[in-house]
């Protein structure tokens, strides 16, 4: 019966300064076979009971062991500085141990390779924990070749980008990318010099852009033909205003979402490109997501596509709306109120913030307030007046009123200037208030004169009124129209004017301070 074997691991002895044998002598320069030893006393095992299990290993161990100042001595010292160098970037033993033994290969690097490597990528900003997380997650970025090119890039080439790529986006892009797919990277970056992105603001791109999904995992003909596609639509001013369309599959993604907006649009490449630069991020909704939204406005609120795309035009995010919980409602409170197909379409070019905004928390509290002030439930007139207040907030329509209402007008009053002038209860409030402070106190005008010409309120104090008021009273003295006053046009008052030399153009109607 043969003696039971025990399988024995070496390790140093206490007072020994090296690292653990199996790190110095990792599993990929010695073959990883256990020696196996006779059961005797374990403290000092004679070298004839030593029972390899192939001769050959026995050997290439003993030659590895073997007192050689020149060889051994160097290797244990690379151990040594290895131990070194990761207890610097927050590694105890144990940690190095663990990393050495699972990913050998760090071992037979080069002890300056690794040294180097690690100097860069503090160089990028990657340092403290981040750093460790990345060796632990990534070991492979300290041995593999092909981070070489990618740091020299960052570091030293002529974009002069060292420093100036966040920290975060570096971590990234060696986290969730294998060293493989880094090669070509600055081929690929370069290439968006060549479609309008310039030096000083690659910078953003590449702080902003998914490095992985945008250039590591697409081939270099791949990205020019999506530059290319993207160049009919804006190209390099539409990648600055959203990097992240560089994330997008060209196939799969960006040239059915475009497209579907190039069809509703009648093929209208600038009306198309107006679109995605107004609201670059459409090209995230799929194009299922898109459909539902225009087929709901056709077959709800029987808009033709032409309509549904004016008012993409003038407000894209209109597909960011839920259809369920906003569309729906919004536009059934419209047809409560009596407004036709082309009532519709006319009011959604003029307030589209009525599709986005909250009911609970804005578009109830503006429809208390009108309905307070006299505005009937289920009118046109109620729709009117709520798609002007879409443009200012709770607070400051509030204001608006009590402005109002300080000055001595009533209800009633405010019910008839926003009817003839909706415009009125969007005005900032202390503009207002500016305007109606002039007219009594400067103009000696009573306030009811708003009742008759309530857009008085909404050209500028400074640009028009005050001018055209010291004008006229030259002429005419006080008692002078405010319709004539303001309304006639600027060439018209120019003409009649007594003034020597021209006057200058002024602004128009609701050319308000707000």
């Amino acid at each position: 019966m043969s003696t039971p074997t025990k399988s024995f691991r070496l390790s140093p002895s206490p007072s020994c300064l090296f690292p653990p044998i199996r790190t110095l002598f990792p599993s990929a320069l010695l073959p990883c076979q256990k020696l196996t030893f006779y059961p005797q006393k374990q403290d000092k095992l004679p070298l004839h009971f030593l029972v390899p299990q192939d001769s050959t290993l026995l050997l290439l161990k003993c030659n590895a062991l073997a007192i050689n100042d020149s060889s051994t001595n160097s290797f244990v010292d690379s151990g040594v500085m290895l131990f070194s160098l990761f207890r610097e970037i927050g590694f105890n033993e144990t940690d190095t141990e663990a990393l050495l033994d699972a990913h050998p290969v760090i071992s037979l690097t080069p002890f300056e390779s690794i040294r180097t490597r690690i100097h860069s990528l503090q160089s990028l900003g990657v340092s403290g924990l981040a750093l460790s997380r990345l060796i632990v997650k990534r070991p492979d970025v300290l041995t593999a070749v092909e981070i070489d090119g990618l740091v020299s890039f960052l570091i030293e080439g002529d974009l002069e980008l060292a420093g100036k790529i966040k920290s975060s986006q570096i971590e990234h892009l060696f986290n969730s990318t294998e060293p493989r797919f880094l090669e070509g990277f600055e081929t690929k970056v370069r290439l968006l010099l060549e479609f309008g992105i310039t030096q000083d603001t690659i910078v953003h791109v590449l702080n902003n852009a998914n490095l992985t999904k945008a250039f590591c995992l697409k081939s270099f003909e791949d990205i020019e033909r999506m530059l290319t596609f993207l160049n009919r639509f804006g190209g390099g001013d539409l990648i600055l205003r959203r990097p992240a369309l560089l994330n997008y599959d060209l196939d799969a993604q960006l040239i059915p979402r475009v497209g579907f907006l190039l069809e509703l649009s009648g093929g209208d490449e600038t009306g198309t490109a107006t679109v995605l630069r107004k609201l670059p991020f459409v090209v995230a909704y799929s194009v299922d997501h898109l459909k539902d939204h225009v087929e709901f406005l056709k077959s709800y609120a029987g808009l033709s596509e032409e309509e549904i795309f004016r008012i993409v035009l003038v407000y894209p995010n209109m597909f960011s709306a839920s259809r369920k919980r906003k569309l729906h409602p919004r536009i059934d409170f419209l047809k409560q109120c009596g407004l036709s197909s082309h009532d519709i379409f006319r009011f959604l070019i003029k307030a589209p913030l009525f599709l986005s905004l909250s009911f609970e928390g804005n578009l109830a509290y503006k429809l208390v307030f009108l309905v307070k002030i006299g505005y009937k439930k289920n009118t046109k007139e109620l729709a009117m007046a709520m798609g002007a207040v879409t443009r200012t907030s709770c607070k400051n329509m509030q204001e608006v009123i009590g402005v109002f209402l300080n000055y001595g007008l009533t209800f009633d009053d405010i019910l008839e200037m926003s009817m003839k002038h909706p415009q009125v209860l969007q005005y900032n409030h202390e503009s207002l208030e500016e305007k109606m402070d002039y007219l009594v106190e400067e103009m000696g005008r009573e306030v009811g004169e708003l009742l008759a010409f309530p857009a008085f309120l909404g050209y500028k104090l400074d640009g028009r009124i005050k001018h055209r008021y010291e004008e006229k009273r030259k002429i005419l003295g006080e008692g002078m129209s405010l319709n004539k006053l303001l309304s006639v046009s600027a060439a018209r008052f120019s003409t009649k004017s007594k003034r020597k030399g021209r006057v200058p153009a002024v602004s128009g109607l609701d050319e308000s301070d707000d």
